[in-house]
């Protein structure tokens, strides 16, 4: 099955379209972009219009990639810019306009369990332990 992941942090947003197979992931295609979609949410505790529109014409090329690819199903997770904003209903309704999938804003320990998962799964455990982190835009 081909899938689609959206990361939409603070500063940047990124796609990745892999396919999958039982356990087995095949990246197809990664794309990133900064949008810096939390400009300004720490002083005025909402995403400013300018950040919402550069994020929206990321996704539309995002959606119109996947689209392209032959995706069959997109997953989005949105981090602390969004988490911390108030507008962040405003921001989800442009999400599900645009790329057609319902964002998940994900708690701070959702987005640490992720990034750890995703920079050890190809690991051997036996060559353990890990420390990850995630030097983010808004969360760190």
């Amino acid at each position: 099955m081909r899938v689609g992941a959206v990361d939409c942090g603070t500063n940047s947003i990124r796609l990745l379209v892999a396919d999958v197979d039982g356990c087995v992931k095949t990246d197809v295609h990664r794309e990133m972009r900064i949008v810096r979609l939390g400009q300004g949410v720490d002083a005025t505790g909402v995403l400013a219009p300018d950040a919402i529109e550069r994020t929206r014409v990321a996704l539309a090329d995002y959606a119109a990639t996947c689209r392209e690819l032959g995706v069959e199903a997109i997953r989005m997770v949105a981090t602390s810019a969004t988490r911390d904003a108030r507008n962040r209903m405003d921001f989800q309704v442009m999400v599900q306009v645009t790329l057609g999938v319902e964002p998940e804003v994900i708690t701070g320990q959702e987005e640490a369990a992720l990034s750890f998962d995703g920079a050890t799964r190809d690991l051997t455990p036996a060559d353990g332990p890990f420390l990850v982190m995630d030097i983010g835009g808004g969360s760190t």
